[in-house]
């Protein structure tokens, strides 16, 4: 067979590469399916799905808001004086009750060592008159005194006791203004701006900084005067921002103002919502979901499943053979865990809930039934 071996090597030569690289493939193939190790495949991505529900809604309404602070205020001095230190800086955090800003209190220590002094020798004075009223009043009662000189002690023990009264109210107000010279914030906020630095003169009444309170927020909304009959005070309301995708707080109706702007025959409306994670800032653009009109029957899903890529929302349908189906859907009303979505769902549809990040259309997978309660 050596003639035929050296014929097989001239063909080989005489092949082009492509076809030879081609050759070569083939005969691993029929290598590895003749008894050669075939390498084992990846198990199927696991996800974990529950089926969308059928569920009676209450219809709602979307309008724009805007969102405000509750509290705002530009925080005064109520004594005059330098200002000693600025502790509290543009962008600064503050509790209810922190030190903004101390104005420098010397005089005001002076002043009060003056009247301590004066309220001492007052008091002195006090007791005096008081036990010389005492004795007094005996001699008069043994009619070894008249009644001018009764009088006189009366009269001197009055006026002490006056002058007393006077220092102590002085000592009180000096020690409040001290008090006062450290500026405290009248509520939690945030400060937004600064009027005063170290080492400037401020009278009574001049503004040290601006706050703003941030752990509740107010997003102020025009109602049309359709939808005002359905206010409720104390309503629950959904609210949505722009500047958050996919964040969504459940707010109250707060205030409910009945008078309509004349032109647009709008009523102000302000939403309470919470903010104790401080991702909402004041101006910020939202979405107010007001309950309007009767309930309807809708397809929910988990909002988990309902994925958002730019402008598109999405879920993945988990079909019968264990492969998975995008679908496009538009979400609408929120039900706690749940959301209303039209599009290509129908009540009872497997809707994968976990582990749908990275799936692909067509693709296998193995999926796990997960029990999310019911909105």
């Amino acid at each position: 067979m050596p003639g035929s071996s050296g014929c097989a090597s001239r063909e080989s030569e005489n092949m082009n590469p492509r076809a030879y690289r081609r050759e070569l493939l083939l005969g691993a193939v029929l290598y590895l399916l003749s008894g050669g190790v075939v390498p084992a495949q990846a198990p199927p991505t696991v996800v974990r799905f529950t089926e969308a529900l059928s569920q009676d809604v209450q219809g709602s309404i979307r309008l724009p808001g805007s969102v405000e602070s509750p509290s705002s205020s530009r925080v005064a001095t109520q004594v005059s004086g330098i200002v000693e230190q600025m502790r509290a800086r543009e962008g600064t955090a503050v509790r209810r009750g922190e030190v903004l800003a101390v104005l420098d209190g010397t005089n005001l220590e002076l002043q009060l060592r003056a009247v301590e002094a004066q309220f001492k020798e007052a008091e002195a004075r006090l007791q005096l008159a008081e036990s010389n009223l005492a004795r007094a009043r005996d001699l008069f009662a043994s009619e070894v005194v008249a009644q001018q000189q009764l009088d006189d002690a009366i009269s001197e023990f009055t006026a002490w006791q006056g002058k007393a009264e006077d220092l102590a109210a002085q000592r009180e107000r000096i020690e409040t203004d001290r008090r006062r010279c450290s500026v405290r914030a009248p509520f939690g906020g945030v400060v937004v701006a600064e009027h005063a630095e170290a080492g400037e003169w401020l009278d009574v009444g001049a503004t040290l900084v601006e706050l703003l309170s941030l752990e509740a927020l107010d997003v102020r909304v025009q109602v049309p005067e359709k939808f005002f009959r359905n206010l409720v005070p104390g309503g629950a309301v959904k609210v949505r921002f722009d500047a958050l995708p996919g964040h969504e707080v459940q707010g109250q109706l707060n205030a409910i103002i009945p008078r309509a702007d004349p032109q647009a025959r709008t009523f102000p409306v302000k939403v309470r919502i919470a903010n104790s994670e401080g991702r909402i800032g004041v101006g910020m653009l939202a979405e107010v979901w007001l309950p309007a009109g009767d309930s309807y029957r809708a397809t929910v899903v988990p909002k988990d499943a309902v994925i958002t890529r730019g402008l598109e929302n999405f879920v993945f349908l988990l079909e019968e053979d264990d492969t998975v189906r995008r679908t496009p859907v538009q979400s609408g009303d929120g039900l706690g865990a749940w959301i209303v979505v039209q599009g290509g769902i129908e009540p009872g549809q497997r809707v994968i809930v976990r582990g749908n990040e990275r799936l692909q259309e067509g693709q296998t997978v193995a999926g796990e039934r997960m029990e999310v309660a019911r909105p």
